[in-house]
């Protein structure tokens, strides 16, 4: 059946063509995030993907599969992508933690480390695990130069052999080896502890997903007890696109309380909170009702990472341009958010 698709897409059937590249296409999308680190650039190179093997479907001989054929293509056009281009980084790569007290606005023109919606992963792909895609993950692996980071994806995550890496990046196989051990050991010095191993997991757990529910809460209520009890001891809290960031659970609370005083001029509203996933982890997407206004505006993506049932990072994506992404509202009415025990319920 697969002969006869191929046949028909190189003799111009656009329709053939679509589906002999539809089945590939959330996992392709993973690949150039995962390439990447930005799901609005990954979207762009998928779509330039497609658009060089429909330019070059004449050129496709059989030889390999149609799936490998692409994941040459698109990690070819991920690399040129990546040619001279900064990384994308996250506010704690860039400078030193900060105290409760400092405010640094909002540095858009950084390239920013993206989230990914759960939404747009296949839940029975076998070329995407939990391990892999999470921000720590993602975060570290932006530290490899891109050949670099293509031979660790093709190898480690994707679980090619050396040949077929070697031939997808035109290398020889001894210089592909060689660049895979050198990406293994650049990652353990970025990767969080228990993350040198990586291995197929499921979503978030059932006790994360508890956890999630009470951080929502918390937050919704201003209750700072509450959020200290969810807290790691070292907990990181980073906001890109805002370049500062906090360390330990007293300066975090610290600079949470003063937004949440409405006597100080730090004062920043009310807040409601809707469970999302995103790069399979515990995720929920903030939304903002500063004073006087009428309804809840998109705020920020928030992801955690959860270690020892305690929240030991969370990133909050202040970007509002991402919702579109997650499927959500970029406004929220009052009478949509309804009261604060009802923000969580979506959260089973």
């Amino acid at each position: 059946m697969d002969d006869e698709v191929v046949a028909a897409a190189r003799a111009g059937d656009e329709a053939a063509f679509t589906e002999l590249v539809a089945r590939h296409r959330a996992e392709l999308r993973v690949h150039c995030y995962r390439m990447l680190g930005s799901f609005d650039d990954a979207e762009d190179l998928l779509q330039e993907t497609f658009l060089r093997a429909w330019k070059n479907l004449g050129g496709f001989q059989g030889r390999s599969s149609v799936r490998a054929w692409l994941y040459r293509i698109a990690t070819n056009a991920c690399l040129d992508a990546l040619d001279g281009r900064a990384r994308r980084v996250l506010p704690h790569h860039l400078t030193g933690p900060s105290d409760a007290e400092v405010y640094l606005p909002p540095r858009p023109e950084i390239p920013w480390l993206q989230p990914f919606p759960d939404r747009l992963v296949e839940p029975d792909e076998a070329a995407v695990n939990r391990e892999t895609i999470e921000l720590a993950f993602l975060a570290a692996i932006q530290h490899l130069p891109p050949r670099q980071r293509a031979v660790l994806i093709l190898r480690d995550v994707l679980g090619w052999p050396a040949r077929q890496a070697a031939e997808l990046l035109d290398a020889s196989v001894a210089s592909t080896n060689s660049a895979l051990q050198r990406a293994r050991a650049t990652l353990r010095e970025h990767l969080p502890e228990r993350r040198l191993d990586w291995a197929p997991s499921s979503a978030p757990t059932e006790s994360e997903r508890a956890l999630l529910r009470r951080y929502m809460q918390a937050m919704e209520l201003s209750d700072a007890n509450a959020v200290a009890a969810l807290l790691a001891e070292d907990v990181r809290a980073t906001m890109p696109a805002y370049p500062m960031w906090h360390l330990g659970r007293d300066t975090v609370l610290a600079a949470l309380t003063k937004s949440w005083d409405t006597a100080s001029p730090s004062y920043v509203g009310e807040l409601r909170m809707v469970p999302v996933g995103a790069n399979l982890q515990p995720a929920a997407a903030a939304y903002l009702r500063g004073p006087g206004e009428a309804g809840f505006r998109a705020l920020a993506i928030e992801v955690l990472r959860i270690e020892d049932g305690r929240i030991a990072e969370l990133t909050a994506f202040c970007d509002a341009g991402l919702f579109a992404a997650f499927d959500l509202p970029v406004e929220l009415p009052v009478s949509q958010a309804g009261g604060r025990s009802e923000a969580t319920s979506g959260l089973r």
